[in-house]
């Protein structure tokens, strides 16, 4: 008998990370290496939200809080809830967790039975699938290719419906593609989930403010009111304040869902941080100029990013809706050999000998379920991102 869980062979360790470790190791020795697999804006945490952390300090704000959040934290949620969404959420349907990432994987435990069908468009964020996984439900993989935009349609969505389908995750703009639905896009959706009420929609919004051009964004159930009692709205200040490091996502939904979030949640890892729990409040109701600045900043990089890789043969790069990823194809590149003799058999064949032969990080496709691609965060400066797109060109030019 295993002394390990048998569960834990259901899940994977998380490909990104796994590559960003990969890349700092070859850092340490000396290798010259350009990090692009990590989803991490470089910028600094705005000042006032440091400076609120270190007020909450010196005023003894140290000590444990509610399980799932602060009172106040949870009302500067509800306001922007309603400010930015025009959602009605009560203090008592919001939930505060240690990052988004808590805040699902609490809500597909605390729903998920064995075999449950949860469905995922791909490309998807690499975890969602494994913790479907992990808290006994059958992951329901939906192809959305590049002919789509990445985009789950209507009809994809109505065959992929059982009597066994309990959720649908909808990520806009998405992680690793950058796609995002717009209003009509998202009622097509909608519409479909109307006529099927034993499907609830888990929402994640977490790269809301990152979106570009004339692009405007929309949450499910702002989309269709009908839909909100069985809509979990996932939100959080990581990725449009910099504040990854702080740990805190949040979610609003029915009241019944959040009290059982909640209730796991309270035999797990209990409150997240009280200090970042006060950051999170001055990031919501503080000034917002920083996402405006950053917006641009992301929008600039974004368009330097597509223009060099479209200049590079063998890749196709779409132009995103959102979000801080490009997620080329590399169709034409596959069968071809590498520079140094690798052959180039799959995206992951291409993004190692990328990385070996060229020093620069990516993810490979497959790891968001979606091949022939890789995805490039392109989080980081202007100058890091030239010189990557001149290696990845040189790269491409010298496979045969």
């Amino acid at each position: 008998m295993s002394f390990l869980a048998n569960r834990l062979q259901r899940i994977k360790p998380s490909p990104t990370i796994a590559m960003t470790t990969r890349a700092g190791q070859l850092r340490q020795e000396g290798r010259d290496i350009i990090g692009l697999s990590a989803g991490e804006p470089d910028f600094d945490t705005p000042e006032h939200i440091r400076e609120a952390a270190k007020q909450a300090i010196d005023a003894g704000h140290t000590r444990y809080t509610p399980v799932d959040g602060t009172p106040s934290l949870k009302q500067a949620i509800s306001q922007k809830f309603q400010r930015e969404n025009g959602l009605d959420y009560a203090v008592s349907q919001i939930t505060v967790g240690t990052g988004g990432k808590q805040i699902l994987f609490n809500a597909l435990m605390a729903t998920l039975d064995e075999g449950d069908e949860v469905i995922i468009p791909s490309p998807y964020w690499v975890s969602y699938p494994d913790m479907v996984l992990l808290a006994g439900g059958q992951p329901v993989v939906v192809e959305c290719g590049i002919e789509s935009g990445f985009r789950l349609t209507a009809e994809k969505l109505e065959a992929a419906i059982t009597p066994r389908t309990k959720w649908i995750i909808l990520n806009s703009p998405s992680n690793p593609s950058g796609a995002g639905y717009g209003r009509d896009q998202m009622r097509a959706l909608t519409d479909v989930l109307l006529r099927h009420p034993q499907v609830w929609i888990l929402a994640d919004d977490i790269y809301e403010h990152l979106v570009f051009d004339d692009f405007q964004f929309v949450t499910p159930a702002q989309v269709e009111p009908r839909l909100k009692d069985r809509v979990l709205t996932m939100n959080g200040v990581s990725k449009a304040y910099a504040m990854t490091g702080w740990r805190i996502g949040y979610g609003a939904g029915p009241e019944h869902l959040i009290k059982a979030m909640g209730k796991l949640q309270s035999q797990s890892t209990s409150n997240p941080c009280s200090i970042s729990q006060y950051a999170a409040e001055a990031a919501l109701t503080g000034p917002q100029d920083y996402i405006r600045d950053s917006r641009r900043a992301f929008q600039r990089r974004r368009d330097l990013v597509v223009a060099g890789l479209n200049e590079c043969p063998g890749i196709d790069c779409p132009t995103p809706q959102g979000a801080f990823y490009v997620y080329p194809s590399i169709r034409e590149l596959i069968g071809k050999t590498s520079p140094d003799g690798t052959l180039i058999d799959s995206d992951e064949a291409f993004a190692n000998a990328l990385l070996d032969e060229k020093g620069v990080a990516v993810v490979f496709g497959a790891a968001f379920g979606l091949s022939p691609h890789f995805r490039i965060s392109y989080a980081t400066s202007d100058a890091q991102l030239t010189e990557a797109v001149a290696r990845i060109k040189a790269f491409c030019q010298g496979c045969t």
